[in-house]
């Protein structure tokens, strides 16, 4: 079976800022890892790695045995940023955000046809927004933004998802909603890599855990990634971190 991300001996840096060294990891289809590690230990620089946003410095990243580039066009892989990197004033609703994940279907004259506004509603559905589908995206509160972009994830129907800190500022409700979504994907044979710092969420979200400094100082089960001497190395306190990195 093809692993659905494969990263091998991948290298960045920023100048003189070593933000990843000499990572390699391989993920299969429908399971859900949690990326863990404190801020500045390469988490988001490993995700815009494996979306294709970053050229490495050595190394590749390989999405479903294509690059980045060819996945993203493909439709193959779909993404949920952190909030800060959204414009959230901009005049779109939550429909059109969702939306957004058809386009590669569309074909060249960028129509939506039946089906896609099917998948748009169903993605809506599952997602508990569609009763706000026509609101503008920012007038939404955290946790609807986060679920808005789970949702057209969904609707792409992508077979690999990314998510860099979707709990940082969400509610109970929307978080218990999100877990349950990423884990309905995997069971359906789909890859979940999420980036987090709500430890208390991962063993209900996740099926194994990579703790990152840099590199790769643990990868196993979550139960284990966890322990006092794991999570020790997760956030520096017996190892120190080379410059800094995002």
């Amino acid at each position: 079976m093809t692993p659905a991300i494969t990263v091998e001996g991948v290298t960045v840096r920023y100048g003189d800022v070593v933000a990843l060294r000499d990572v390699s990891l391989e993920l299969s289809p429908g399971r859900v890892t949690g990326l863990i590690g404190m801020n500045g230990s390469g988490k988001s620089t490993l995700l815009k790695t494996v979306l294709g946003l970053i050229r490495p410095d050595s190394g590749a990243a390989q999405v479903l045995g294509v690059a980045p580039a060819v996945a993203r066009r493909k439709g193959l892989i779909a993404s949920v940023p952190q909030s800060e990197d959204v414009d959230w004033a901009f005049p779109v609703s939550v429909r059109d955000v969702v939306l957004m994940g058809r386009y590669g279907r569309l074909g060249p004259t960028r129509r939506p046809r039946a089906a896609d506004h099917a998948a748009v509603d169903e993605a809506l559905a599952r997602v508990d927004l569609t009763d706000l589908a026509d609101r503008q995206i920012g007038r939404l509160s955290g946790g609807q933004r986060k679920r808005a972009f789970v949702a057209r994830g969904i609707a792409q129907d992508a077979a690999v998802l990314l998510l860099d800190e979707p709990f940082a500022g969400v509610d109970k409700t929307s978080e218990a909603t999100i877990v349950r979504l990423l884990r309905e994907l995997a069971a359906d044979g789909r890859t979940v890599l999420v980036s987090t710092h709500d430890l208390a969420a991962l063993p209900s979200l996740a099926d194994d855990a990579v703790v990152l400094l840099q590199r790769i100082v643990f990868r196993g089960a979550v139960a284990e990634a966890l322990l006092p001497e794991n999570l020790a190395r997760a956030f520096g306190l017996d190892a120190p971190l080379e410059g800094g990195a995002r």
